[in-house]
């Protein structure tokens, strides 16, 4: 396994906050990690070009110095949906760009984790879609599930789509988001007696935690590689680069 692709049940969820905890909870281990968000709307204009908070935040996180073209690949000043976005701009996000830099990223450390933006079903263009990045890139999901009135039905349609579209989900996260929440034990037992995937943490309410706080939360090690999902993953990947004519970084 070279990476993880975390998704959430939609916007605001927690999906860098995880991220950054995973990242820091395999850094504890002895590994070398950096962070990837291939595509971000929300980008704030500096004299380096557009820049985006959670891309940053993870480009810091890194184990090493990444180039933030390859962190970010597609950056976008309005804070909308990504491929209203990228139609303004006149750009189309393509999959070849974002397997580009995250196949660089992979060649220069041991694990990289790739944040997706919004939930799993996104627009990305007219036939492309968040869904399709981590089956390109071969990577397991990790969908973060933020814990607020109606989280069940959110967790329960993003993982059907997760395994009709090909994805192969190898863990969960719960995160707090509401701090009002009312029955969260009673909402976790319903998720986990529903979901066939390892809990990897459940994160209560926090304000502003550092990656170090985050991962004291997360266990990546019950992270579930079974060999049905390593022998999807290997076809997804050889697929992938039969497609490209590419090698593995």
């Amino acid at each position: 396994m070279h990476g993880l692709f975390v998704t959430g049940t939609d916007t605001g969820c927690g999906k860098t906050e995880i991220s950054l905890g995973l990242m820091a909870a395999l850094q504890a281990t002895g590994a070398s990690v950096l962070g990837m968000k291939p595509v971000a709307s929300g980008c704030a204009r500096g004299r380096d070009g557009l820049r985006n908070d959670d891309a940053v935040r993870l480009r810091a996180q890194g184990s090493s110095e990444a180039p933030y073209s390859l962190v970010n690949p597609y950056a976008f000043a309005p804070p909308i949906a990504p491929h209203i976005a990228a139609g303004e701009a006149g750009v189309e996000i393509r999959l070849p760009t974002i397997e580009h830099a995250y196949r660089t990223l992979a060649g220069e450390t041991d694990q990289v984790i790739v944040e997706g933006v919004g939930g799993w079903r996104v627009p990305l263009g007219p036939k492309l879609f968040v869904s399709d990045i981590p089956k390109a890139l071969g990577l397991p999901v990790i969908l973060v599930v933020g814990l607020k009135l109606g989280c069940i039905n959110h967790a329960l349609l993003t993982v059907e789509s997760i395994q009709s579209t090909g994805g192969v989900l190898v863990g969960w996260v719960a995160n707090q988001v509401d701090p009002t929440m009312l029955s969260r034990d009673a909402n976790l037992a319903t998720l986990a007696a529903l979901f066939d995937a390892p809990c990897l943490g459940v994160l209560p309410w926090l304000e502003e935690p550092t990656p170090s706080e985050l991962s004291a939360y997360l266990h990546p090690e019950l992270i579930d590689l079974q060999p049905k999902h390593a022998a999807k993953l290997a076809t997804t990947q050889t697929r992938t680069e039969a497609r490209t004519g590419k090698g593995r970084a």
